[in-house]
């Protein structure tokens, strides 16, 4: 079926004109908004188009989500960041305007190649980190990294994008009704997130140990059931190690995940330039981070305000049913 197919009947259809932009292709739908393939008529090039769903116009949160990565974009310049271009709003409907990528996600790529050759991943990861270097350099953290949101030119440059959850300086906290999205996607989670702290450039750098993980040993190092089941064992499990998931991948470099995936954020590399410098210096890493040991109980994952938050949801979503099902029976 192709992607106009399934199509809700409230996007934009190919062919409209929306402000001065024709739209050529449907290129992906998320939970808040829909991106398209369009042609800017007055700069007579191509772009991506980023346009809220209708249902979060009316949800402040939400509202707020797509304003901060349209403020964040404006401050990025760097081949591995995705590049606003123009932001506004047509018939009341606010949109995002970004350079266009051709190319597929990083998420495609994996679950095409499977388990990658060492020597094809690390160049991405420092390029990926060189990307997140220059986003911290401008106080900006993105604290959503995850393979969905890296695209991967045809040329091998990745492009990291969305930056809906990104921190920036001075950025006010903001509550937002989906819970699961806001924080972060639960496989890239570090264990600050599950506790429901800001994070900072180390939350990033364990994103991105994590994808880093999962390139190399073909899956995330932690699953579960369910999202509760996965922010658990990132905040108390540990990591299976890297060189025993896939012997063929040294102790080193095994060493250098372990340490991007550490619990604590001070025992982390101290910032990007750090980690690529340890990739492109393998034989300096330090083989003692192989052998962590799970963090103190005291650490008990339901107490975190994040896991707590979603039981109150469930129980609430329990209620509601329960209550549905009584009054039907009084009925």
């Amino acid at each position: 079926m192709s992607t106009y197919a399934i199509m809700r009947p409230d996007m934009l259809q190919i062919g409209d004109q929306f402000d001065r932009y024709q739209i050529e292709a449907h290129l992906a739908q998320g939970g808040m908004s829909d991106i398209y393939r369009a042609y800017d008529i007055m700069n007579k090039r191509e772009v991506a188009i980023k346009v809220p769903d209708a249902s979060i116009m009316g949800d402040p949160a939400q509202y707020e989500r797509f304003q901060r990565e349209m403020q964040v974009m404006k401050t990025l310049e760097h081949p591995a960041i995705l590049r606003g271009l123009d932001a506004g709003k047509y018939n009341r409907v606010p949109y995002l305007v970004t350079e266009f990528v051709d190319g597929q996600s990083l998420r495609q790529l994996i679950e095409k190649s499977g388990a990658m050759p060492m020597e094809q991943v690390i160049p991405i990861i420092c390029k990926i980190a060189d990307g997140m270097a220059h986003c911290h350099a401008h106080e900006v953290i993105h604290r959503d990294l995850k393979p969905e949101n890296i695209l991967m030119a045809h040329e091998g440059q990745p492009v990291i994008m969305d930056f809906g959850l990104a921190l920036t300086k001075g950025a006010h906290r903001v509550t937002y009704s989906n819970l699961s999205a806001t924080m972060g996607t639960p496989d890239y989670m570090a264990p600050e997130q599950v506790e429901g702290k800001r994070g900072d450039a180390r939350t990033d750098i364990y994103a991105l140990g994590t994808i880093m993980y999962e390139m190399l040993a073909g899956k995330t190092p932690f699953s579960g059931d369910n999202n509760l089941a996965v922010m658990a064992l990132h905040l108390n499990g540990v990591a299976p190690r890297l060189d025993r998931e896939r012997p063929d991948i040294s102790p080193h470099i095994a060493a250098i995940v372990a340490r991007c995936l550490h619990h604590d954020p001070d025992k982390r590399y101290s910032d990007m330039r750090a980690l690529i410098d340890a990739l492109n210096n393998p034989d300096t890493a330090d083989l003692s981070l192989l052998d962590q040991k799970a963090p103190s109980s005291a650490n008990q994952w339901w107490q975190s305000q994040a896991v707590r938050a979603i039981g109150i949801s469930i129980l609430i979503m329990m209620a509601i049913v329960v209550l549905a099902f009584a009054l039907q029976a009084l009925r």
